[in-house]
């Protein structure tokens, strides 16, 4: 696969193209997952839970991210690396410029934060001294406490209204992607429409420009019931590579989400 660049992922949403994400969080899998043709890597929190065992993402700190960060860079073959700012490491500009520092340091091509408008000042700040940003919006992990649980965000008129000028507000600030997580597909239809940048979805439906899951996940790893978007690939592959690019495939197909994998 040739270098992804942002420019790889606007050219995608500019003519209709589909591009997938998925998480990895060292070299073996990272190698693993841009063999298979997934466009971007990201080096999410989740390892708090999938890797550490932790019961949310508020336990991973700075270091783990670095380090984690720079193991999948170092397996990466041409994927764009995006990297998670953990819990509570952009409460300000000055700490949020600092950290993401570190994680484009370590290999990051470009960082994720979560959260709303509230964050346009510390994008535009990163924008402008060349780090690019994608905004998670929607159900975000690191406030789980303050939203009370794993629930769907934006199904009633105000909430969503919010979504899609927090998503407009973030674009115009700078954002170089928005990630929406567990918001109804009518939604975020609306927040991919009204935005020029790239939108990933996860349990956002089929209308976004991307799609991500969980590495764990997809493989059907992970202990317990799965979350309603998540879609074992592994059920009928032969082997991990093949389910990767089973993944990928169905992303960019349009096959990957089906209704049964979206919230209304």
């Amino acid at each position: 696969m040739n270098k992804v660049t942002l420019h790889t992922l606007s050219a995608c949403k500019k003519a209709g193209e589909k591009f997938a994400v998925l998480t990895a969080y060292d070299a073996c899998f990272a190698h693993a997952v841009s063999e298979a043709g997934v466009e971007v890597i990201l080096v999410g929190d989740s390892l708090g839970m999938v890797l550490q065992g932790q019961d949310s993402t508020l336990p991973v700190t700075m270091e783990e991210m670095a380090y984690h960060t720079a193991c999948v860079t170092r397996g990466n073959q041409g994927s764009m690396v995006m990297a998670d700012l953990p819990f509570m490491s952009y409460a300000t500009p000055e700490q949020t410029m600092e950290n993401a520092a570190q994680l484009m340091q370590a290999g990051a091509h470009i960082v994720k934060l979560e959260g709303g408008a509230w964050l346009a000042e510390s994008v535009t700040l990163l924008s402008e001294r060349g780090v690019p940003t994608c905004v998670h919006l929607g159900l975000t992990p690191q406030a789980v406490n303050k939203l009370g649980g794993y629930k769907v965000q934006g199904r009633d008129r105000d909430s969503a209204k919010q979504m899609i000028e927090d998503a407009v507000r973030l674009e115009q600030a700078g954002a170089s992607l928005l990630l929406l997580e567990c918001v109804p597909s009518l939604l975020a239809e609306e927040v991919t429409q009204a935005v020029d940048i790239p939108v990933i979805g996860i349990g956002a439906g089929a209308q976004t420009d991307a799609q991500v899951l969980v590495l764990h996940d997809m493989l059907g790893l992970t202990p317990g019931r799965s979350p309603k978007f998540v879609k074992n690939f592994m059920a009928d592959a032969s082997s991990v590579q093949e389910a990767l690019v089973a993944y990928a495939t169905a992303v960019k197909e349009g096959s990957f989400p089906q209704a049964e994998h979206s919230f209304e």
